[in-house]
């Protein structure tokens, strides 16, 4: 019994949730992760991880993992910034949906890998929860609206405010520009 508290609390300490977080993206209206991103998590090289996931490829269909196009690839750079590394690569990454993740584990057979997994889909339930959560206040602040006068809009307004997601920051250009003159 001990040991399983041991194995639990080593999960949970393996890989912050916040680091998580800010490797899942939204694609295709899905939550997902990058093969690169797994494949760091996992201690793989990505070469390494791709070929793992070719050979198994009939356990990932369309709806467990897809390769982007280049427009997805540019829009999933610019969120992520320049983190991505150096070098480029010669094909469009691979991205996993929830059922993509946890199908890795059925292929990947470490111990890492088995720790990891239990990791990243405890954070997409969490991810889950929160959006849950979140439509449901959006729901009731909506209701309380109706209900109240005028007087109270500027409140419902602020708070709608704060709700919202806060913008990406634009990219600033650095170095000389010829129309700034």
């Amino acid at each position: 019994m001990i040991s399983m508290v041991k194995k639990a609390l080593a999960v949970k300490s393996l890989i912050p949730a916040a680091v998580l977080e800010s490797r899942i993206c939204m694609t295709r209206g899905q939550n997902t992760m990058l093969d690169s991103d797994l494949a760091k998590l996992y201690q793989v090289t990505t070469s390494n991880f791709n070929k793992t996931v070719q050979r198994n490829l009939s356990r990932f269909p369309e709806d467990f993992m897809f390769q982007l196009i280049p427009e997805e690839w540019e829009a999933f750079r610019s969120r992520k910034g320049n983190a991505l590394g150096r070098g480029g690569r010669r094909y469009m990454p691979f991205v996993f949906t929830e059922q993509g993740v946890a199908m890795l584990s059925s292929v990947l057979k470490s111990q890492r890998a088995v720790q990891v997994n239990i990791a990243i889909m405890r954070t997409f339930v969490h991810l889950r929860e929160a959006t849950i959560n979140h439509k449901d206040l959006v729901r009731k602040i909506s209701e309380m609206e109706s209900k109240y006068d005028g007087q109270f809009q500027a409140v419902f307004g602020a708070i709608r405010k704060l709700m919202e997601p806060s913008p990406a920051p634009g990219k600033r250009r650095i170095g000389f520009s010829a129309s700034a003159r």
